[in-house]
């Protein structure tokens, strides 16, 4: 028994967090891009001269559209990641049922490139290929880095993405909802939504949050302010 109450000598200075549900990713980018898009866009219609109501109807639609596209995005891409997995596990299995011995001298090669020695990995590539599901998945590990036991879900990804999208999309909306007619408020609410967005990413990933916050404000700031100048010229331009 661990002396410090963990399962495994290890667990009680450091656990990891769960990096293949996909959800965390998807969040992310749906929070960054529903904050960016639609911040960008408030600025081209108002930078176009736009009243209040087509603004709040631009906004709306945009919202509703990028948080559509984004889930059903997320949606084909995590699956078609699966799909290729599925076939690689194909790939693998028909190669161990054909050649089991070269790719038990395959796995051994694999586990002597590890450091161990090719007495330990001969005996630990005979354990593994007793299993032939075991063995496809070491083996997929191993060569191309993916657990095909650990496949993230599309429909949480999917769901993540159209949520957080949808709440950082409503966030420059937020005065002209409650009738506050102020394009600079909308735009100033979005850069801070950009600013508390980067810090919380750079948490999950434990890096500096400042520097998180600020590279996310100037990488919206760009956008921004490019769509803002598209809305100027146009809106300049005689119909």
């Amino acid at each position: 028994m661990d002396p410090h109450g963990g399962a495994l000598p290890h667990e009680f200075d450091h656990t990891h967090a769960n990096v293949s549900g996909g959800w965390l990713r998807a969040a992310t980018f749906g929070a960054m891009d529903g904050l960016v898009t639609n911040t960008s866009l408030l600025a081209g219609v108002g930078g176009g001269g736009l009243d209040a109501h087509a603004i709040v109807l631009s906004g709306v639609a945009g919202l509703a559209a990028g948080a559509f596209s984004m889930a059903l995005g997320e949606y084909t891409s995590v699956s078609t990641a699966n799909e290729q997995i599925d076939a690689e596990v194909r790939v693998e299995t028909r190669a161990q049922a054909r050649h089991p011995q070269a790719e038990q001298a395959e796995l051994v090669g694999m586990f002597v490139d590890m450091g161990m020695s090719e007495r330990t990995a001969r005996a630990a590539a005979t354990e593994v290929h007793g299993d032939s599901e075991r063995a496809v998945t070491i083996h997929l590990t191993h060569e191309l880095g993916v657990d095909p036991t650990e496949k993230p879900s599309p429909l949480v990804a999917a769901g993540s993405s159209f949520v957080m999208f949808a709440i950082g999309a409503v966030i420059p909306l937020l005065p002209y909802l409650f009738g506050f007619d102020s394009l600079p408020t909308g735009l100033a609410l979005g850069g801070l939504g950009l600013l508390v967005a980067g810090a919380l990413a750079a948490g999950f990933t434990s890096q500096s949050k400042v520097r998180g916050a600020v590279r996310q404000l100037l990488f919206g700031a760009v956008a921004v302010g490019a769509t803002y100048l598209v809305g100027l010229l146009i809106g300049g331009v005689p119909g």
